[in-house]
């Protein structure tokens, strides 16, 4: 630490060349704080899904209907402990920007099925006995500025009231939960949808299914597919987990991109900060003979050159982890489509050891360059 001083002086002699390198680190490791929150937002669901937990949807498509008669076979089939199901709405409030996801759902087998959703018990029970209540996330009610006790307006996108096309809820449940939670739904009442809509009545999206041994789902997604056999709804059931990461890969393998342009880009910083310290070198070669002149050795030669690259990627990548981490704990990043926005304490040490790493590779070669330089070379070059 004590050659620290010296290092920094050093750093401050070309303010310029030292300025630009910091930036550039700096937003190498802005873009992969931001690229590892994406990929985080992007399997949220799977990580968080439930290992006992079916997924059944109709075997052509999602977006086809199953009828709501399915639940009574489905929770009467042996292994099965819970049943209930989620019909897609759809809607927008008060602007078509302002979309989120809009389900209408049965109230209790919903919350039983989802412990991880904090509400408060007399919330459940208004909602319970408001047949136009329903249940929002914490951030969507922050963000629109929702309370107890509101009237709010959601114009219908798929599914169309018997009269006009906006239909009314009452918020009288919000939910919160951990920063895994997805905060941003919108839930109400199925038997509200299905009295009020024009058509399709005694439908429903999909069903959620919760089995009592996780370790024979495979075995009980068949079982229950087989029961709709040759209906004309037949089903296709799998786990949470296939079910959303399916759907999350219907835009490409998010992970792969993310890691392949992290890549590409931190290799180039390699090479930008490798340059700079190659810059350092030669042009102090004079200084470093008369170092080792004055009895600093060739180890010690190597640390301040390793410690000047080092000190630099410390720097100019905590600083772009830090702002990021800043960014998304206290800015509103939330949208319909990704509502989770974490950045995890693993991916801040990964990038932190990426710093480490990126500093120690840039400087290693300049670093034994000084190291192996002999003082008459030195001078003779002057």
């Amino acid at each position: 630490m004590k050659f620290l001083p010296l290092i920094w002086r050093n750093l401050l002699r070309r303010k310029i060349r030292t300025t630009f390198t910091l930036l550039s680190i700096f937003i190498a490791f802005v873009l992969y704080a931001f690229l590892m929150t994406i990929r985080s937002a992007f399997s949220m669901g799977v990580e968080v899904a439930g290992v006992d937990r079916l997924m059944m949807m109709d075997k052509v498509s999602i977006i086809q209907l199953l009828p709501i008669s399915y639940a009574r076979r489905i929770e009467t089939t042996p292994g099965v402990t819970l049943v209930e199901h989620n019909t897609w709405f759809g809607g927008t409030y008060q602007d078509n920007a302002n979309q989120f996801a809009v389900m209408a759902v049965d109230p209790e087998p919903h919350l039983k099925m989802y412990p991880e959703f904090k509400v408060a018990p007399d919330q459940v029970k208004a909602w319970l006995a408001d047949r136009q209540g329903a249940l929002v996330g914490r951030d969507v009610a922050t963000r629109y500025g929702w309370k107890i006790g509101d009237k709010v307006p959601i114009q219908a996108t798929i599914w169309q009231p018997k009269q006009g096309n906006t239909w009314f809820f009452n918020v009288d449940a919000i939910y919160d939960g951990d920063k895994a939670v997805d905060k941003t739904s919108f839930f109400f009442r199925y038997d509200y949808l299905d009295e009020n809509r024009r058509g399709a009545y005694g439908q429903v999206g999909w069903y959620i299914i919760k089995i009592a041994d996780p370790s024979h789902a495979a075995e009980m997604a068949a079982t229950l597919d087989a029961q709709f056999a040759n209906s004309s709804a037949e089903t296709k059931t799998s786990t949470e987990k296939a079910f959303i990461q399916g759907f999350a890969n219907q835009v490409g393998d998010v992970g792969s991109i993310m890691v392949a342009i992290l890549v590409a880009v931190l290799f180039s910083i390699l090479l930008v900060t490798a340059n700079t310290m190659a810059q350092v070198v030669r042009e102090r070669t004079s200084e470093i003979a008369v170092l080792k002149t004055l009895g600093f050795s060739n180890s010690l030669v190597l640390g301040l050159v390793l410690g000047e690259s080092l000190f630099m990627a410390a720097l100019g990548g905590g600083l772009g982890l830090g702002l990021t981490w800043l960014l998304v704990s206290h800015g509103d990043l939330n949208s319909a489509f990704l509502p989770v926005f974490i950045l995890k304490s693993r991916d801040v040490a990964i990038g932190v050891v990426l710093c480490v790493l990126l500093g120690s590779l840039a400087g290693a070669l300049p670093a034994a360059s000084a190291m192996r330089l002999r003082i008459t070379d030195a001078l003779r070059r002057n």
